[in-house]
């Protein structure tokens, strides 16, 4: 509190404006509020009784002194906060705004003080950060399978901030990650792309398997209009012949949206398909996503984040992209689970302690099938826990990133290559695995002057298991994410694997 005085103490004496002076609890134009209006309040105005305990902590912290109101009528902040409850749509907030009439005759009169209007206007406030800055609560989100940590948002504390720094009501990166605000202007994007009428479907030819460059087919031209819909070509020249303008835009649409291959193809079409109405909704329910992602994670030193619908790994140091790989997840009856943990150790030519879930449903059916079953996949018995060898064959593949957790999951390598490059990449019992492992095993490491790239292969084709704990904790984020936008609102969309999106939406489109 001592710092902001002191920076009121300062704003003052360069002359500001009254919406910049709100925590000063000394000032002699401050209007004394009488707390039995609270409980009168909420009376008449059940929907806000939720924030009953946000009111008592709000006016006590005041001294039960106006806020919204001094001698000289409403603060210019108030102003700032009822234009941005008015385009709360805007951030994907589809819920009505409470007693919208009572608030807009508010804002119509002159601006005096009057109990109920500082109580709605407080109550006004208490809503916009519930939705916007909190979003729905954690027992909800976990109901969704986010298990990732959430930050409880306080309100009141909040409220200090924004009545200092007014113009963080537009932007603030302390509460939202950027990557909220990249999916706001991806969702007035894809809503004026609606408002212009959205897109056709694309009739993909049932004859052929590829479209191609020199192919002509009116297949070509409906995906021309379609990628000119959102940008992808600058303008639609109706032509059915697969050119190079066309080819270059399918490129740059697969790769931002991690779709392999190349060229027009069924399943390439089918995203393309996919109505801007159905668009709109995945950003929103992805905000919402945001909302419960603490801004401080782009703080990390270090960080290595895996987006499950995207099959794609992201590994930071210092706040720069340092490597990128494609991975596999668990299957639908194996969910990779959605939440975090810390890289402490990596172990190298690893056994693979055989799950007795796994051992249960597939190793003792194989077994009882052919007696070599074990032999022929390198696997012993250790103990009364079977076993894989280290090796090539080993399906851990040559080295693991462990983050010691209760739902026994991890980073490691493979070698199953191939699955790498298939569309469908959720195929593996829950663990993540890395395409790019080796590489992440020497970024990791690259300071470490005990290891060098040489040094980490032979220990990954020794034969013989080998640990070794890194001199610092990696927070690793397991998180789900069907929509992802750049700074300019280009957005990219992968599929619903868990099909999680449509839950989350009926919690918000209710």
């Amino acid at each position: 509190m001592t710092k902001h005085l002191l920076l009121w103490a300062v704003l003052f004496l360069l002359g500001c404006k009254k919406n910049d002076a709100q925590l000063s609890t000394d000032r002699e134009d401050r209007i004394a509020l009488d707390s039995t209006h609270v409980e009168t309040f909420l009376a008449g105005h059940p929907e806000f009784k939720n924030y009953k305990s946000d009111f008592t902590e709000l006016y006590r912290k005041h001294g039960y002194h106006y806020i919204w109101y001094d001698q000289n009528g409403r603060i210019d902040f108030a102003e700032a906060l009822y234009n941005r409850v008015n385009q709360i749509g805007a951030d994907g907030v589809l819920t009505k705004i409470p007693y919208k009439a009572e608030i807009e005759a508010v804002f119509a009169e002159d601006g005096k003080a009057k109990p109920q209007d500082e109580l709605l206007l407080s109550a006004m406030y208490f809503f916009y950060a519930q939705k916007v800055v909190a979003g729905v609560d954690a027992q909800k989100s976990k109901s969704t399978g986010w298990f990732l940590p959430r930050d409880k948002i306080d309100y009141v504390s909040y409220l200090d901030t924004l009545l200092l720094e007014p113009a963080k009501i537009e932007e603030d990166d302390t509460e939202n990650i950027a990557q909220y605000y990249h999916l706001r202007k991806a969702l007035q994007r894809y809503r004026d792309i609606r408002d212009q009428g959205g897109w056709g479907a694309i009739a993909f030819p049932d004859s052929k398997k590829v479209l191609q460059p020199g192919d002509n087919d009116p297949a070509v031209a409906q995906a021309r209009k379609r990628l000119a819909a959102t940008g992808e070509i600058a303008t639609d020249n109706g032509s059915t012949t697969y050119d190079a303008e066309l080819e270059t835009a399918i490129a740059a649409y697969r790769k931002r949206n991690n779709i392999l291959g190349a060229h027009l193809t069924p399943m390439l079409a089918n995203h393309l398909n996919v109505p801007v109405e159905k668009r709109i909704k995945t950003l929103v329910v992805n905000m919402e996503r945001c909302r419960w992602l603490s801004p401080d994670i782009a703080q990390s030193k270090e960080l290595i984040a895996v987006n499950i619908p995207a099959f794609q790994l992201h590994y930071f140091k210092n706040g720069k992209p340092v490597l990128q790989s494609n991975v596999v997840v668990g299957k639908e009856a194996n969910k990779t689970v959605i939440f975090s943990g810390q890289i402490s150790y990596l172990v190298f030519s690893p056994y693979w302690n055989i799950p007795n879930s796994i051992l249960k449903k597939e190793i003792k059916p194989a077994m009882a099938k052919d007696p070599n079953y074990l032999a022929k996949h390198h696997m012993e018995w250790h103990g009364n826990n079977l076993r894989q060898k280290p090796g090539d064959h080993n399906s851990l593949g040559l080295v693991k990133f462990m983050f010691p957790n209760s739902n026994n999951i991890y980073l490691h390598d493979s070698p199953a290559k191939n699955v790498f490059g298939m569309d469908d990449r959720a195929r593996s019992h829950g663990c993540v695995r890395v395409e790019k492992a080796r590489e992440l095993a020497i970024k990791i490491l690259e300071d470490d002057r005990n290891w060098n790239p040489q040094k980490i292969d032979k220990a990954m084709h020794s034969g013989r298991e080998r640990q070794y704990t890194l001199d610092r904790k990696i927070p690793v984020y397991l998180a789900y994410f069907t929509a992802w936008a750049n700074q300019d609102g280009v957005a990219a969309f992968f599929d619903d694997v868990y099909e999680r999106d449509d839950r989350l939406a009926q919690l918000l489109y209710k």
